[in-house]
């Protein structure tokens, strides 16, 4: 790979880093020929770019509680709004694409494979329920990809609007997070910790947001093509961005994001103005959290909020005024960037400093971990056993990303657990929650995983691992291609360059997203997987750099003429209304719930309705059950208990509350049998199974009683029956 080859850093003419950008290649290739640009053509760029970001960012507000598996209006209308427009782009490509080999389809089929596949395990489900949820965003995530696919197929020239439209996101999504803690009454009443939670409610969540965003803003930073003005701004975002990542506390976010700056280094031959830009964004993010940092009530825990007001109203002008530095510095560096010219030796030379530099990290730990005190083999024993000890002590502030110890280990040993005890196919999709509770004792509570591989291997088994593999190689096979990772940045015309870095930017993202997903289960966050998915999407379906299938030479045909087409497009139609009735149907249950719990007139119709809508959620049956119970109907409460056994006999909570029941009805032995079942199916020592063992020792002692007052009434009865004898013997002796 050659790399910074320029003798000058030469300026191009303003345009916006949101634009189609005139093509010119980076520090590595020749300067980019002067072309004037259209400014219409800009400002559609920009407003593209300003509509992605916008939609990446309602997003993120509308989907936030879905990590819960709880179903709600906004997010149910968005995932079906998702699959409606991944459909649409698809059918656009039919219809005006140009001919060529599909590229990406493949990526494409097996992600529907899997997806199907997911959909599927609803019949072996231990909670089936939640695997229709997991389906129906599985095929939202899917159209997405597909979409994407399009897309990039469709509209190749394109790709910097997606670039800076999860830039622009990622920066919007950023400042809000900080903003509550500004405001934390108006904008984030609720948290109780000291860690950037909002808007999802999540650290890590937060945290991957912004090392999602960092290579984008990074990009933009650093791009000949742009007013200075627009590059300096890229400056404060980066800011923002890595002052999230580290006030989120979040290690597995830090990771992320230090994989992706170091992807971006090693591939891209723009290193010294990247190292400038980042460099400068890393000093200006340094006082924002050395001061958040030293304010207890700023980030402490369980504060009173007025506390936090406090701390929050004199950290925000600090913030602002740092972030306004930021942009000054940015605009500076970048117009220095323009002027400086340095000799080609001196280029090579500080660019292969900067790679050696990156490369001597690991030994300079080697050697440090050598010279402590443990030495290095005592201080790798002590890490090993820091990061896969469950019982590892951490604390909940800065000092955690120097820390290795987590409950995951204890979260995925659990999912091991569950994978091989069902081993081909899976305990079901988002089945993990409740497999789990078969085989551990732990009391800490968690329905997922906390690793995409570890939930799939417990939730889909060998067969959901197979098809991930494979897709993962299908997709970078597919992104390869379209990175020309075989060619060198000198064999590429300035305009394949350009193009090639905005789309390693593209792959970054990616990368950052299934580097933290290997940790966490931030895949479940529709606002941060549909980012990464456009990415990859588009990656896959943009084919071989330099080549560009765009729309139909000549015009659009008419489907009529074309009976392939036609069929595709209803096809395609058809899978999206097919999809979006099933997302659909498990919102109507939860608002058939609702109204029955506000309108006790028609609380029996409305459950009974929400039964049908969701046939295989047990919640309408407790509800039925419940009224059932107010109105002193034994019997109708039972059946409806029964019947949810019945739709998930692995859930312990049905047998349960059926235990429960049967024991205040008198039904001991149902009461017993149903709580055996329970700690059949639960280990750990918590509320569901302290009910079962006191129901079962109850349920026992009073059939025990029971059985010593039949014993002593039999007596009774034989001693009467004894005594009737011999007073009869006693008569007919007196008669004879």
């Amino acid at each position: 790979m050659s790399q910074d080859s320029d003798t000058r850093l030469v300026a191009s003419p303003p345009v916006s880093t949101l634009a189609p950008a005139p093509e010119g290649a980076g520090e590595g290739a020749p300067a980019p020929s002067r072309r004037p640009t259209a400014v219409p053509s800009a400002i559609r760029g920009m407003l593209a770019g300003l509509g992605v970001a916008a939609a990446l960012v309602a997003l993120v507000f509308l989907t936030s509680s879905s990590i819960d598996q709880t179903v709600t209006g906004p997010g149910t209308w968005s995932q079906i709004a998702i699959t409606v427009l991944g459909a649409c782009a698809c059918a656009a490509v039919v219809l005006v694409g140009g001919r060529g080999r599909a590229w990406g389809g493949p990526a494409v089929a097996l992600f529907a494979a899997f997806t199907a596949f997911a959909g599927l395990s609803i019949l072996w489900s231990v909670q089936p329920d939640w695997s229709w949820f997991g389906a129906n965003q599985l095929l939202a995530y899917l159209s997405v990809f597909a979409g994407a696919v399009a897309l990039g197929r469709l509209v190749p020239g394109r790709w910097p609007v997606l670039v800076g439209g999860v830039a622009t996101a990622a920066t919007a999504v950023c400042a809000y997070s900080l903003l509550a803690k500004v405001f934390p009454s108006t904008l984030a009443s609720a948290n109780q910790y000291g860690r950037l939670l909002a808007p999802y409610g999540y650290w890590n969540a937060i945290g991957l947001s912004a090392a999602m965003g960092l290579v984008p803003a990074l990009w933009a930073a650093t791009r000949r093509t742009g007013s200075p003005l627009l590059r300096g701004l890229a400056v404060p975002a980066m800011t923002l961005m890595i002052t999230v990542v580290i006030l989120s506390y979040s290690r597995s976010a830090l990771l992320a994001a230090v994989v992706g700056v170091a992807v971006w280094l090693a591939f891209v031959p723009l290193r010294l103005r990247s190292s400038l830009m980042l460099g400068v964004a890393g000093l200006c993010a340094l006082p924002i959290v050395l001061v958040a940092v030293h304010s207890h009530n700023l980030t402490g825990d369980y504060l009173p909020i007025a506390a936090q007001d406090a701390a929050g109203h004199a950290f925000g002008p600090i913030a602002l005024g740092v972030l306004v530095g930021a942009a000054v510095a940015g605009i500076v560096a970048s117009l220095a960037i323009e002027r400086v010219a340095l000799p080609e030796a001196a280029r090579r030379r500080i660019g292969m400093a900067l790679l050696g530099g990156m490369a001597l990290v690991p030994v300079v730990a080697v050697v440090a971990l050598g010279l402590s005190h443990r030495g290095l083999f005592g201080e790798i024993s002590h890490a090993w056993r820091s990061l896969t000890s469950p019982d590892s002590v951490v604390h909940d502030n800065a000092r955690r990303l120097t820390q290795l110890g987590s409950s995951r280990p204890l979260y995925w040993q659990q999912g091991l657990d569950v994978g091989i005890h069902a081993l081909l196919k899976g305990t079901g999709e988002l089945g993990y929650g409740v497999a789990r509770l078969r085989y551990t004792t732990s009391q800490f509570k968690t329905d997922e995983a906390h690793s995409y591989v570890v939930q799939t291997f417990a939730d889909l088994g060998l067969i959901g691992i197979a098809l991930t593999l494979a897709l993962l190689v299908a997709w970078a096979r597919a992104a390869a291609r379209s990175l020309a990772v075989g060619d060198r940045w000198r064999a590429l015309t300035p305009a394949q360059a350009t193009e090639r870095q905005g789309l390693i930017a593209l792959a970054v993202v990616v990368v950052v997203f299934g580097t933290q997903s290997c940790l966490d289960f931030t895949f479940y966050f529709p606002g941060l997987a549909i980012p990464a998915l456009l990415c990859a999407g588009w990656l896959a379906g943009r084919g071989p750099l330099g080549a560009a299938v765009g729309r139909r030479a000549g015009g659009r045909v008419s489907v009529l003429e074309r009976p392939g087409a036609g069929a595709a497009i209803t096809g395609l139609a058809a899978v999206a209304l097919i999809g979006a009735w099933l997302m659909w149907q498990p919102l109507r249950s939860v608002q058939a719930m609702a109204d029955a719990e506000n309108h006790p007139d028609r609380a029996f119709a409305s459950a009974r309705t929400a039964a049908s809508h969701d046939p295989l959620s047990v919640e309408p049956l407790y509800l039925l059950s419940g009224l059932y119970q107010a109105t002193h109907d034994a019997r109708g409460a039972r059946t409806q208990l029964v019947k949810a056994t019945q739709v998930q006999p692995d859930n312990p909570r049905p047998w349960v509350l059926l235990g429960l029941l049967d024991f205040h009805s008198g039904r001991l032995r149902d009461a017993i049998t149903a709580m055996k079942r329970v700690l059949v199916l639960e280990h750990p020592s918590d509320t569901d199974t302290l009910n079962a063992l006191a129901v079962i020792q109850q349920s026992q002692a009073q059939l025990a009683q029971r059985r010593a007052a039949r014993h002593r009434a039999a007596r009774r009865r034989a001693a009467r029956h004894r005594g009737d004898r011999a007073r009869s013997r006693r008569r007919h002796a007196r008669g004879a």
